[in-house]
């Protein structure tokens, strides 16, 4: 009877438990590192993004689900991508006015502050290392500040520290323009770096325990502000130029100058940052579309903006755009780790701030992808924590204490022009 029962039951069909999928392993790694260890992104454009769709609903519309066509980011996806900590950008455009960048700058500030006071459960404030870590206890979003532009500040250190009592985290020290006293890395430069005034500026954001911001600044500006800074620098949003021969992105010098400086640098995730070829592209797509249409005087289809669109559709069918991959962003992470230090390096996705994303990361709700990625490619739970926010949390930390240290220290003062000499 035995005998039969055993024949009968290997006769049995298995397909049930064939057909079982087996658990994906490198998804529960990830999942048990951000349940300890908060995922903290060091730039994301949602404020800007609220601003250019929403306009003046953006104080009031429903946060919690976002069209995707029009955003990375909304309170599920945040969700869905375990973030843990975020620095949202306080953007205004360099072209404006000073006073003018000033008033855009406190209205996303303010636009932050709503995003807390709105939904107190889903985020909260954060200023310190040990907030952050109190909100991700919590089960909260740390929101952190970072104003991206040193223009934003209108050449006065009393405006940066008003920035600084709204929770302003760190100021980007220029952004797509040279100013009086930076030079940008996608404009002409002016000064070989920092003036004088930039240098004060350097310093008094480590009094006042702001990190110093290096993404969008010429190579020279990053050496001028590394030799200057007592406390470790950020990229908020940065890549490998060893990579990508981008401006923007950092190269291997600079990198090992961010080891010695305890910095990080926060990896981007713009095609034009993270592909060379998709970078040459867009550079000859530009061109080829001012050859069209370029108002008010030149393009050889000027006043036929159909035709210039039509010629410039022929030419992207005959120059398909090359494709960016989650895997080349990976590359930039795993460069950066080489030459800088698994410590040195995390994750600046400038979410919201761009009109293309690498294939498979279009949205926030990416990031458990990108950190399975990772530990397809060797990396320990212990460095994709620090990759995730341990680094950056580091960095704020050193920051704070630097502050303490320079506490005695008299408030800057003085203009462009009494310290630069310039009018």
């Amino acid at each position: 009877m035995n005998r039969t029962l055993l024949l009968a039951l290997a006769l049995l069909p298995l397909p049930a438990i064939a057909a079982t999928p087996l658990a994906d392993p490198y998804a529960a790694r990830v999942a048990k590192v951000l349940a300890q260890t908060p995922l903290i992104d060091g730039h994301n454009d949602w404020p800007e993004a609220l601003l250019d769709h929403a306009k003046d609903d953006r104080w009031a519309v429903a946060l919690d689900r976002l069209p995707v066509k029009d955003y990375d980011t909304d309170i599920e996806r945040l969700r869905q991508g375990k973030v843990g900590g975020q620095f949202w950008s306080v953007y205004v455009s360099a072209n404006l006015p000073g006073l003018e960048q000033v008033k855009a700058t406190l209205e996303q500030i303010d636009l932050v502050h709503q995003f807390a006071a709105r939904y107190p459960d889903t985020f909260q404030l954060a200023t310190t290392a040990a907030q952050a870590r109190a909100a991700f206890k919590a089960g909260r979003i740390a929101s952190m500040i970072g104003v991206e532009g040193g223009g934003q500040i209108d050449g006065s250190f009393a405006v940066l520290r008003q920035y600084k009592a709204l929770g302003a985290g760190y100021l980007t020290l220029t952004h797509s323009r040279t100013i009086p006293w930076a030079d940008s890395a996608t404009d002409d430069p002016q000064h070989g770096g920092l003036t004088k005034f930039g240098e004060a500026v350097v310093t008094e954001l480590n009094r006042l325990g702001m990190l110093v911001d290096l993404s969008h600044v010429s190579e020279d500006t990053m050496l001028d502000a590394l030799r200057v800074s007592k406390a470790p620098i950020i990229f908020s949003h940065s890549s490998a130029r060893a990579i990508c021969n981008h401006p923007r992105n950092v190269s291997d010098a600079v990198l090992k100058q961010v080891a010695a400086n305890g910095g990080i640098v926060m990896v981007n995730f713009a095609p034009n940052y993270v592909n060379e070829a998709r970078r040459v592209w867009g550079a000859a797509r530009g061109a080829e579309q001012a050859r069209y249409n370029l108002p008010p005087f030149g393009g050889l289809y000027i006043g036929d903006p159909e035709k210039a669109k039509a010629a410039l559709a022929e030419w992207e069918k005959a120059n398909p755009e090359p494709i960016v991959t989650m895997g080349q962003v990976a590359d930039h992470i795993d460069h950066i780790a080489k030459v800088a230090g698994v410590d040195h390096v995390g994750l600046g996705g400038d979410y919201d701030g761009l009109p293309a994303l690498p294939q498979g990361m279009d949205g926030v709700e990416t990031y458990p992808k990108l950190m399975a990625e990772l530990m397809k490619r060797g990396w320990s739970d212990a460095d994709v924590a620090k990759l995730a926010g341990g680094n950056i949390l580091r960095v704020m930390e050193a920051a704070e204490k630097v502050a303490a240290s320079m506490a005695k220290m008299p408030a800057a003062s003085g203009t462009i022009t009494s310290l630069d000499g310039t009018k």
